[in-house]
């Protein structure tokens, strides 16, 4: 089992940057890929962006493309996501996501079902 706990959401302007954190732990070794999703009211989880664990290689949805960051700290089992010139569209609750196994590694998870396990999710708000 591995456990996931996201850190860092809060009320920000527009134009504004926040940092989210997300911390692993349990049976970190097996962690091959992480992920943020994020969940506005209404709508569906929708992919943020994704980190390759060893190589620290990412990817990001064309929405936050240049002004998001993934990033990690693998000895301390933790990815961030940096965020920078918010606007009122990237409000929503953040989830941190997992996948274990070389296999989730092979594609760019973008899908909710590639990840098998969740954070609890982190509000962000970015007001007008």
């Amino acid at each position: 089992q591995v456990q996931l706990v996201e850190s860092g959401g809060g009320l920000v302007q527009a134009g504004g940057s926040l940092r989210l954190s997300c911390a692993a732990s349990g049976r970190t070794f097996g962690i091959s890929t992480m992920a943020w999703f994020r969940q506005a009211p209404g709508k569906e989880r929708e992919f943020v962006g994704t980190i390759r664990w060893s190589s620290g290689r990412t990817y990001y949805a064309d929405s936050v493309k240049g002004r998001f960051t993934i990033s990690r700290d693998n000895a301390k089992n933790t990815m961030y996501l940096e965020m920078n010139s918010l606007i009122p569209e990237d409000t929503a609750v953040y989830y941190c996501a997992a996948g274990v196994g070389v296999a989730r590694a092979v594609v760019i998870g973008k899908s909710v079902g590639e990840y098998d396990y969740w954070g609890q999710g982190t509000q962000v708000t970015v007001s007008s």
